[in-house]
């Protein structure tokens, strides 16, 4: 209905009229929403049962969108003239988003590991991964630029190589930073929750070490493991926006150039993508933490 009074409204104006949703129609969605997720809460559906239904819920809203119903409103009337932009900066997020997320594997799992084996070295790693916490982000990005712009002055290989003081290295670095705590608390977490009857059983069955970790403490504590890089990939696409603002692209400088130039068609278009990336990787965690358990209890 309201893409056809959109259409109405628009051969009415000769095209030039805008018409958007109003504040109450995002209400009632948030609304309809909660309602939705709490009948599924009460009729105790499965995690997959939960998931089909919202995915059978985006798809009808895509076969609108490929219909032409909606064409009208002026959130996709931004999207066709800006939609070149629009894919660019996607790309431009999910690529920080993987460059951060294989940074943090490689360096927060074996700190993780190296913690669980040496308890001692939890009270002076993690106060240092908890003060990055406190740290606003505009703040630690301003402090890596000024940090890499130095040295590239003393390496001038580095400007060459990508690692300027504006652009995507201090995004990166500034992300990476935020997202170790999550990934190393729950894996030192997850390894030191395990019985050491089963640690004291493996070795009395003639495992190495390194056969210990990969065959049973990194497989029964992989669930925990999960959360914390749920909550690491979730965090980060989140601030991921805010890395525009130095240069580093991606749907934030769609957000940041509607909001100074109070186009809030524009800054919506940048946010809808935020929130469904965020709840397609909320919802892919929690069917993997499911298949794990299962797993183990298999």
């Amino acid at each position: 209905m309201s893409g056809q009074f959109a259409a109405a409204a628009n051969t009415q104006t000769d095209g030039l009229g805008r018409i958007a949703l109003s504040s109450g129609y995002w209400l009632t969605v948030l609304i309809a929403w909660l309602a939705a997720n709490d009948a599924l809460r009460r009729v105790q559906a499965t995690t997959w049962a939960r998931y089909l239904y919202w995915l059978t819920v985006l798809a009808g809203l895509a076969g609108l969108l490929a219909h032409g119903t909606l064409d009208s409103l002026s959130l996709l009337k931004e999207f066709a003239n800006r939609q070149d932009d629009f894919w660019r900066a996607l790309g431009q997020h999910i690529h920080i988003i993987t460059l951060v997320t294989f940074f943090t594997l490689v360096m927060g799992l074996p700190l993780g590991v190296a913690i669980h084996r040496h308890p001692a070295w939890a009270s002076r790693v993690f106060p240092l991964l908890n003060l990055v916490q406190t740290i606003p982000s505009i703040a630690l990005f301003g402090l890596l630029i000024a940090v890499l712009a130095w040295f590239g002055k003393l390496f001038p290989l580095l400007p060459a190589w990508g690692l300027q003081g504006i652009g995507l290295a201090p995004a990166v670095m500034a992300l990476t930073l935020y997202s170790l705590l999550p990934l190393t608390r729950s894996t030192s977490e997850g390894l030191s929750q395990l019985p050491k009857a089963l640690t004291e059983s493996g070795k009395a069955m003639g495992l190495s070490n390194s056969q210990l970790f990969w065959q049973v403490e990194l497989p029964l504590a992989f669930p925990v493991i999960l959360s914390g890089l749920k909550v690491m990939l979730i965090q980060t696409i989140g601030l991921t926006a805010v890395a525009a603002l130095i240069g580093a692209g991606g749907l934030g400088s769609l957000m940041f150039e509607g909001l100074f130039s109070s186009a809030l068609d524009l800054v919506v278009l940048a946010v809808i993508p935020i929130v469904v990336l965020t709840w397609l990787a909320n919802g892919i965690f929690i069917m993997l933490t499911a298949i794990s358990r299962q797993w183990i209890r298999g």
